[in-house]
């Protein structure tokens, strides 16, 4: 099975209860196999199983509380 790893922009984040935050919900989005999130750099790395919609992942940021920049 491929994998496909993709790296975002989020905004907002500023410790660890934010990183788990947007992990929490961007795990959710469906093929999603891993999440990193680092709030010193605000960047959110996606492990998938196919290509992801950047709309299901910019929405599942917003539930978080942050918001997407966008592909880092």
């Amino acid at each position: 099975m491929s994998t496909v790893t993709t790296t975002y922009k989020v905004t907002g984040m500023t410790c660890g209860h934010c990183e788990g935050a947007v992990t929490e919900e961007v795990s959710g989005i469906d093929g999603v196999t891993g999440v990193e999130a680092a709030a010193s750099t605000g960047l959110v790395t996606v492990t998938s199983t196919r290509e992801l919609d950047d709309e299901a992942v910019r929405a599942a940021v917003d539930e978080a509380g942050y918001e997407l920049a966008g592909r880092a």
